[in-house]
């Protein structure tokens, strides 16, 4: 059975005020102290064997609501709840495992694991990593989920990106000089909580991006462009039906103000249509703690059928359709940068169904909730 809604509320409050029931915070140095103290299991830099362990996870907590022209949702929801341990030894590797629980269920309680990897970093600017473990494309796919703007992911990335989002493989990635690279491959495969099955095929990625910053004198000028190539199969179930995808990205922050573009294809297989898509994300950070964002989403199929809903949209609808447009404005409140925050946002979103076979919609969403990370 599900909490009550003051129940729910109360949580917000408690969780708000600091971790480990501490006193609500003052200052950044107060927030400083109560995460190292609940995060930093064990830090010794001159250790020969283990240098760090640290507790990792986020606690993500809102209200949906949904009113459209075919039907309404509303909800309380733990939209994530994942802890872990990170361990850092031998000065060069890291450890990383973390798992989702949903404490709003009894059955399943346990989810599935999210990070399981191994990771060698040298420090000369390359990472490599094997096991189950991100897999970044798409402007809202490659931001983790501590870290968007937006309450949720657009529905660009619902449709075009791989939002299982850990898989088992191996990637390497790194930088030199305003130079970004991602390479890796993975497995596609018979999803289930773990690793899955590897009954499937393997996809591959391969990303490159320039940050042109310093020539324009900014925060960020990033341009990166991504390319996934997954040979077909009918086991791939940690996979969308998308044989290529290509998406070109741009993240621009001038510090008071910013941008986030996104466009990108794929090419589907399996009764998947193929689309595209088309996304753009302004923001203004109105003080240092306080911005607003706005996004323009908008998705196309070739076929009829090619597009789903957002997540909350399918709630109150359940069919797909074949055009997609949202509005998206949104407040955040930073407490304590991405570790604590408050964010909302407004959605008006339409989907067009050439089919007429139960996937149009137009209707309002509203989200709300706490994002806690660590």
């Amino acid at each position: 059975m599900k909490l009550q809604p003051v129940v729910h509320l109360a949580l917000i409050g408690t969780l708000a005020a600091a971790p480990g029931l501490a006193a609500a915070p003052q200052s950044i140095e107060d927030y400083d102290a109560v995460w190292n103290n609940f995060v930093n299991w064990y830090d010794d830099d001159s250790s020969r064997g283990v240098q760090s362990v640290q507790f990792s996870g986020r606690f993500q907590y809102e209200f949906a609501t949904v009113d459209g022209d075919r039907g309404t949702h509303s909800e309380w929801n733990v939209r994530r709840l994942r802890v872990g341990v990170k361990t850092r030894f031998l000065e060069d590797w890291t450890f990383h495992a973390e798992a989702e629980f949903n404490p709003q269920e009894a059955d399943p309680f346990y989810r599935r694991l999210t990070d399981f990897y191994l990771e060698w970093a040298p420090g000369d600017g390359m990472a490599l990593t094997f096991g189950k473990h991100g897999v970044p494309f798409t402007m809202d796919g490659s931001t983790s989920s501590k870290e968007l703007i937006t309450i949720d992911r657009s529905n660009l990335a619902n449709n075009m990106w791989f939002p299982e989002e850990y898989m088992p493989g191996v990637s390497l990635e790194g930088g030199f000089s305003n130079w970004q690279y991602h390479v890796g491959a993975f497995s596609g495969g018979a999803r289930n909580r773990e690793f899955g099955r590897f009954s499937g095929s393997v996809f591959t990625l391969a990303s490159l991006g320039y940050d042109f910053r310093e020539h324009l004198g900014v925060n960020q000028a990033l341009v990166r462009g991504n390319y996934i190539h997954q040979t077909p199969d009918e086991d791939n179930t940690f996979t969308r039906q998308l044989r290529h995808v290509t998406s070109i990205n741009f993240n621009f922050d001038a510090g008071r103000w910013g941008v986030r573009e996104d466009v990108s294809m794929g090419m589907g297989y399996q009764g998947q249509s193929d689309l595209w898509g088309l996304m753009t994300m302004p923001f203004v950070n109105v003080t240092e703690k306080f911005q607003i964002v706005g996004r323009h989403t908008y998705l196309a199929s070739e076929e009829a059928n090619g597009v789903r809903l957002a997540r909350y949209e399918r709630s109150a609808v359940a069919g797909r359709g074949d055009r997609y447009n949202e509005l998206y404005l949104g407040a955040n409140y930073y407490f304590y940068g991405h570790k604590l925050k408050f964010q909302s946002g407004l959605t008006f979103g339409d989907m067009d169904d050439a089919a007429n076979d139960g996937g149009a919609y137009n209707g309002v969403g509203a989200t709300a909730g706490l994002r806690v990370s660590w």
